[in-house]
């Protein structure tokens, strides 16, 4: 199967999983969406009361105020992939747990990451960033790229943080100004760096500015 193929036979088997107890309390599940062939992919935590309902990801309070960071770094949603740790909304949004997180992850993220092969990784969030930069302090990391597998990871704060605690808006809006000199950066990693084996690359962090 090519990149397009998968990522449409992982939202399939996303849509009918019963691998762990969250299916039990969604009404969509919710695998992501972006184009096949993009740069960029960005990883929330899981889906949220109105990801539910539409089985879209960041379509909530949270997702316009993305959408505002992208427009903002003249990006569009429709230009980036999108998607969560978790594909289906925990529930009365609690936290997910670690079975889950590894569930999700093992069956459907990976794929997805394989399959997109996006030069950069923009992690929303502490859950998305544990995975990639584990044992890490989200208010310390924010906004440092590291580079991981190849690839330039960028912990971010998740947007809905910005919607609890005003403070963060401007943090977050000063990190996300910076993915555009990230994204030109990434494009100059070789390629078979890209495809190397997660074995072979320690976490690095990177001092771009």
């Amino acid at each position: 199967m090519n990149s397009e193929e998968i990522l449409i036979a992982i939202s399939r088997e996303v849509s009918t999983c019963t691998k762990c107890e969250l299916y039990h309390s969604r009404k969509n599940a919710v695998p992501g969406e972006g184009p096949v062939n993009s740069d960029i992919m960005f990883i929330g935590e899981g889906p949220g009361f109105h990801e539910n309902q539409q089985g879209r990801p960041f379509v909530g309070a949270a997702g316009k105020f993305l959408e505002e960071l992208l427009a903002d770094i003249g990006l569009s949603r429709e230009e980036v992939f999108i998607t969560n740790v978790v594909k289906c909304r925990p529930p009365e949004n609690r936290d997910p747990l670690p079975e889950e997180v590894g569930t999700c992850t093992s069956n459907y993220l990976n794929r997805q990451i394989d399959a997109i092969n996006p030069k950069v990784i923009v992690t929303l969030g502490r859950f998305s960033m544990n995975l990639l930069i584990p044992n890490s302090k989200i208010s310390q990391v924010h906004g440092k790229p590291s580079k991981i597998h190849g690839r330039l990871v960028v912990p971010m704060y998740h947007p809905a943080a910005a919607l609890h605690q005003g403070s963060l808006r401007p943090v977050i809006k000063e990190d996300f100004s910076h993915l555009p000199e990230m994204i030109a950066s990434a494009k100059e990693i070789p390629e078979n760096d890209l495809n190397r084996s997660q074995e072979e690359d320690e976490p690095k962090q990177l001092s771009l500015f």
